[in-house]
């Protein structure tokens, strides 16, 4: 089965406005059977999880439901599927519940290319236990994250490595498996943020060497929520603090109170949709992989097209030219306020915000301090037209 752009605009109620939206990296548009299971769940019956009631078997079988969709997508163990509010909040979650057992001396390394809420949380945890926070930068130049770099930060107190999976800003996908190796070897943790890097790349957690995946639904096609991963033993060793009355069992252990079944119903049908963008075959995890890597080819043919026009607009800046990167551009027109760009486009319906997009320790080793600069993130429903009318908008803001 081919990628049909056309077929799947078709399905996102959002696009019938006109509008090119480049916001993806900050969520991505729904499409409409998504929206429709959570309807559908929501005026079916609604209960608490349980086996008596059929709304009690309702609430279960979504939950089951999500865990497994979930399973499908990220390459992982149902069993170790924990849903959150938000990616920051999972990592909060877990870095309180392994703070637990650090000692003064311990370390944890960050990076300067992580959204910050793979940086705070772990940073503040280090706080409150006294262990020690290692920084490390990436090549301002080409924003690639060195494995030496992080390598060079590690010692036998090393208790987590946290580093992104893709920068939410520059795009920049590390070597996962070689910096995972690396921690491996000291005997850490590795902990990944990989919001922005499953809405475009076929996940494989295992193979990326996480101990820890989080993401986010709502980059994705899906609803607001976050999720994290982890192997069912790693989870069982941890201790989060919890209701007297409230499930020990794991994933459970860490869902504090009643979960948003309607929400995950939507999840569930994100999993369904992007498993359907480009294949027929039985297995919904063969699906999942076929059609995000037809994704991911159609993502990259129009980042080449959207590189190579913004590279020949004189006063365009580009930030970072990793090898490996999400179709992902952070810029800035030379002689205009970014916010002003941001507006421009806007004008014109194009969707291209300005803002550090709390990648803020990026940005300040960026030089460009707490502001930022304008992002524009291509999605697998973005067309050659979209790319042309951001590419025109940016030409006229710079003449």
């Amino acid at each position: 089965m081919d990628f049909d752009v056309d077929r799947i605009r078709k399905d996102f109620p959002a696009l019938d406005g006109g509008t090119a939206y480049f916001d993806g990296p900050g969520g991505s548009q729904v499409p409409r059977q998504v929206a429709d299971a959570i309807a559908s769940t929501m005026t079916a019956g609604l209960s608490n999880r349980g086996t008596v009631t059929a709304t009690e078997q309702r609430a279960e079988d979504v939950v089951v439901g999500a865990r497994g969709a979930v399973a499908d997508l990220l390459g992982c163990d149902a069993g170790g599927v924990v849903f959150t509010r938000s990616a920051t909040q999972a990592a909060y979650d877990v870095s309180r519940a392994l703070a637990k057992q650090w000692v003064p001396g311990d370390e944890v390394v960050v990076t300067r290319l992580d959204h910050d809420s793979n940086i705070r949380p772990w940073v503040q945890a280090a706080e409150r236990a006294g262990a020690e926070v290692r920084w490390v930068g990436f090549d301002r130049e080409t924003a690639e994250l060195p494995v030496d770099a992080v390598r060079a930060e590690l010692s036998e107190r090393t208790r987590v490595v946290a580093v992104t999976g893709a920068s939410n800003v520059l795009g920049t996908r590390p070597d996962l498996p070689a910096i995972a190796e690396a921690a491996h070897a000291v005997g850490a943790l590795v902990y990944v943020d990989g919001v922005h890097l499953t809405p475009h790349v076929p996940i494989d957690v295992a193979a990326l060497g996480a101990d820890f995946f989080s993401c986010s639904p709502y980059k994705f096609f899906g609803p607001h929520h976050g999720i994290v991963v982890a192997a069912p033993d790693l989870l069982e060793s941890l201790r989060p603090d919890k209701l007297v009355p409230s499930k020990d069992q794991v994933p459970e252990r860490f869902e504090l109170g009643t979960l948003p079944y309607e929400i995950l119903a939507g999840t569930t049908a994100a999993v369904d949709y992007i498993a359907a963008m480009a294949s027929d075959a039985a297995d919904r995890r063969t699906r999942v992989l076929e059609s995000m890597r037809a994704a991911e080819a159609h993502e990259e043919r129009l980042l080449g097209r959207l590189l190579d026009g913004l590279r020949g607009i004189a006063g365009v800046r580009l930030y970072g030219a990793p090898a490996r990167r999400t179709p992902t551009v952070f810029l800035s027109v030379e002689g205009r306020e970014d916010r002003a760009v941001y507006e421009h486009l806007a004008g014109l319906g194009v969707n291209a915000p300005a803002s550090n997009f709390y990648a803020i320790e990026a940005s300040r080793w960026l030089g460009l301090g707490d502001t930022g600069a304008l992002r524009a993130g291509l999605a697998p429903y973005t067309n050659a037209d979209d790319v042309d009318r951001l590419l025109d908008g940016v030409a006229a803001a710079a003449s």
